[in-house]
C-alpha cells in the first residue's frame, strides 16, 4: 500500500487549480470594471445619439460626468476645435484631451495609451451613420478620425471603412 501522502497530492493539486482558476477570473473582473479615464461630456440635453455614445464609452470603462451648457459652441472654440472638425458633443478629459463626435471607444482608448506630444485629441466629424451612437439598423457610412493637432491641423488617425473596424 502506498503512504497516505501520496494519495492527497492529487486532491491538493486540485484544490490548486482551483484557485488559480478563481484568481485569473477575479483579475479579468477586475480589468474589466476598473475606469479607464473619466470623460466630462459636453452635449445638448435632447440629443439621444450622444447620449447613446456615453453609454458605448461606459461599457467599454470609461467614466462619464455629462453637462448640458447654454452654449456649445463656447465650450468646442475653449478647448480649439476648428469647425470642420465638430460634431454634436465634446468629451474632454482631466488632462485636457478632446474627444469631439462619436469616436468608437478603442480609439479613445488607443490615443491616451500614447497621446502624440502635438495632440488635444480626436474627432469624428458630423454623426456618421452606423458609427457609435448613431446606429441605423445596417446602415453604415465610412469615415475617417481625425488626429487634432495643436497647431489647429490633423492628420488621419484611423480610417473606418466597416462596422467591424469600429
Amino acid at each position: 500500500m502506498k503512504p497516505l501522502h501520496t494519495y492527497l497530492r492529487f486532491p491538493a493539486l486540485i484544490v490548486f487549480l482551483l484557485f488559480l482558476t478563481a484568481c485569473s477570473e477575479s483579475e479579468n473582473h477586475a480589468t474589466k470594471s476598473a475606469t479607464i479615464a473619466t470623460l466630462d461630456v459636453y452635449k445638448s440635453r435632447t440629443c439621444q445619439c450622444c447620449q447613446q455614445w456615453v453609454h458605448h464609452m461606459e461599457d467599454v470603462g470609461f467614466d462619464t460626468k455629462t453637462h448640458h451648457p447654454s452654449d456649445l459652441n463656447r465650450i468646442k472654440n475653449d478647448y480649439g476645435i476648428a469647425p470642420e472638425f465638430q460634431s454634436c458633443h465634446t468629451a474632454v478629459t482631466s488632462n485636457g484631451y478632446v474627444f469631439e463626435g462619436h469616436i468608437p471607444a478603442r480609439f479613445v482608448q488607443q490615443f491616451l495609451e500614447n497621446p502624440p506630444d502635438d495632440a488635444i485629441g480626436l474627432s469624428v466629424p458630423g454623426m456618421p451613420a452606423g458609427s457609435p451612437g448613431m446606429e441605423m439598423g445596417d446602415r453604415f457610412t465610412a469615415y475617417k478620425v481625425w488626429l487634432l493637432k495643436k497647431d489647429g491641423s490633423a492628420d488621419v488617425f484611423a480610417s473606418v471603412n466597416s462596422r467591424d473596424q469600429q
